[in-house]
């Protein structure tokens, strides 16, 4: 397999190109996935919604405040949070509502721009032609249309069902709100941490405080200088030299091969030791410094 061919996501890709010139190739949210959020968050606002009213409830059970008031702050606690819920989340987690999160997806510009509170607005505000009117004509006709005829519960559905569909008829499946705000929905990359360098080195060598202290800044500075060289002409002669001397003053033994994992070890070890004292108000310029 091509290096190109084995670096393209294994789903439907988008390609943006971002502010810098820079293309990238993100991989489209899974129909399934998308799905999956959106019920995991409706789960999420029925939840807090019940919170929100379960102290309503319980004064209304001991006629502290009359049912028709329990039924109005209902009704208003669920408008609030079914509108304000995605925003707040996307707005606050960068284009990721709790659902989105746990599934690892996530809502960015189509055009490869920063997410902008005026899509997230546009794209979660359509949420309520696109699904939530719909279900209250479904299930409540009579609750938004006084008097709604019987048919009307069918053209929900139907509606609906247009609308839950329109995702799969299109490349980056994208939502209505998607096509409004400029959005599309993609899987969060998930973040693989490379390995620490330096603790894999110092794994391998250990040193005591007594070894640390005989070199100072000046000596971290020096060795740093020689890490860098890397690729240079002379590199390898001057890591060697270099890691001789230095286990010659710290009476340690090397094998053969290995002065540039311990030079790396060794550096790691002083830098911190050398921090250490710092924060105490203690700075070691060279070995020749006495603490």
């Amino acid at each position: 397999m091509s290096p190109s061919l084995a670096a393209e996501p294994a789903g439907r890709a988008h390609e943006v190109v971002t502010p810098e010139g820079v293309p990238l190739r993100l991989e489209v949210a899974a129909a399934g996935d998308r799905v999956g959020a959106l019920l995991l968050d409706l789960l999420f606002i029925l939840l807090l919604t019940a919170g929100l009213l379960l102290p309503l409830v319980a004064l209304a059970m001991v006629s502290v405040v009359g049912v028709d008031l329990v039924l109005a702050a209902a009704v208003l606690a669920v408008f609030l949070v079914r509108t304000f819920y995605f925003v707040w989340f996307e707005l606050a987690w960068q284009g990721q509502t709790p659902g989105k999160r746990r599934l690892g997806i996530r809502a960015v510009d189509a055009q490869g721009g920063p997410l902008s509170a005026e899509a997230i607005l546009a794209r979660n505000l359509t949420r309520e032609l696109e699904l939530f009117l719909p279900m209250i004509a479904l299930f409540a006709p009579g609750a938004a249309f006084p008097g709604a005829p019987g048919w009307l519960a069918l053209l929900s559905l139907g509606w609906m069902l247009a609308f839950g569909f329109l995702p799969l008829f299109n490349r980056d499946r994208l939502r209505v709100g998607d096509l409004v705000a400029g959005t599309v929905v993609i899987r969060a990359p998930a973040a693989v941490l490379l390995e620490d360098l330096s603790i894999r080195a110092r794994a391998a060598h250990e040193f005591t405080e007594a070894q640390l202290d005989v070199y100072g800044v000046f000596e971290l500075q020096v060795l740093e200088g020689v890490l860098r060289g890397a690729g240079q002409p002379g590199h390898d002669e001057a890591v060697r030299t270099v890691a001789e001397k230095i286990r010659e003053k710290l009476g340690v033994e090397g094998a053969a091969g290995d002065d540039q994992a311990f030079l790396e070890a060794f550096y790691a070890a002083l830098r911190g030791r050398l921090e250490k004292r710092l924060l105490f108000g203690r700075r070691r310029r060279s070995k020749h410094d006495r603490l």
